[in-house]
């Protein structure tokens, strides 16, 4: 018989290296496609997703940005900031993230019809 070994062996399963990798690839490409472009005049912007259209629009004002339409969702308007500090202002109201409108376009809209 020969020498005993021992073998290491990880606690974690094996598909959980590769899904963690899998999900940090996908959030680094949704950052780096979402972003909004220098110098855009229009954007999305994200509040908390528990609050209501009342608060959105609030906070939106208190902001001094222009809302240029809704969302599906509630809690993502686009609007046109008035100036550069506009989207600093829009944080510091409660906005999360700063989007570039055309890229949730297809995935927030509301139908035509039912407004």
């Amino acid at each position: 018989m020969g020498p005993d070994r021992n073998i290491i062996t990880s606690r974690l399963p094996a598909w959980f290296n590769a899904t963690a990798l899998l999900l940090a690839s996908v959030v680094a490409v949704a950052a780096l496609s979402l972003q909004v472009r220098p110098g855009t005049e229009v954007v999305a912007v994200a509040f908390p997703p528990w609050w209501n259209s009342q608060q959105t629009f609030a906070a939106t004002a208190s902001a001094d940005a222009a809302i240029v339409r809704t969302t599906a969702v509630a809690a993502i308007l686009v609007v046109r900031p008035s100036d550069q500090e506009g989207l600093r202002r829009l944080r510091q109201a409660g906005a999360w993230l700063t989007i570039d409108p055309q890229a949730i376009a297809a995935c927030f809209n509301t139908p035509a019809n039912e407004i």
